[in-house]
């Protein structure tokens, strides 16, 4: 499953994420505390057309770059716990309960592309 971010200002400007990152950058959203638990809930399926208005948007954007990007450095990815690692993704889906979790990490350059499209957006809609 993938999910398209949408520019409110430029149909041409728009992010494309799979949900093997989007799952944990929602995590990472949701403890911004800057949307509504509702408007992250229909985030976290795709086609559903959400919008998230320009100042959210930029203050994502801003607060990834100043609170989340430090901690990670190029080379390094984020669960959805939040829990760090500099292992890099090989590729394996894990299958058994207790480590599906393994399946989801948002890496730094992940994260920095997610939050320069914030910031650069007039708002975004999630397709």
């Amino acid at each position: 499953m993938s999910f398209t971010l949408m520019d409110l200002g430029s149909e041409n400007f728009e992010l494309r994420a799979n949900v093997w990152s989007w799952k944990p950058t929602l995590e990472i959203i949701k403890n911004l505390d800057i949307l509504s638990d509702g408007k992250i809930r229909q985030m976290e399926y795709n086609a559903t057309g959400v919008k998230i208005e320009l100042e959210d948007a930029h203050q994502i954007g801003k607060k990834i770059q100043e609170t989340i990007l430090p901690k990670l450095e190029p080379n390094k990815r984020m669960f959805m716990d939040g829990s760090i690692t500099d292992a890099p993704d090989d590729g394996t889906i894990y299958r058994d309960d207790d480590e599906k979790w393994k399946n989801y990490s948002a890496s730094y350059e992940w994260l920095k592309d997610f939050s320069d499209f914030c910031l650069l957006s007039k708002g975004f809609q999630v397709f």
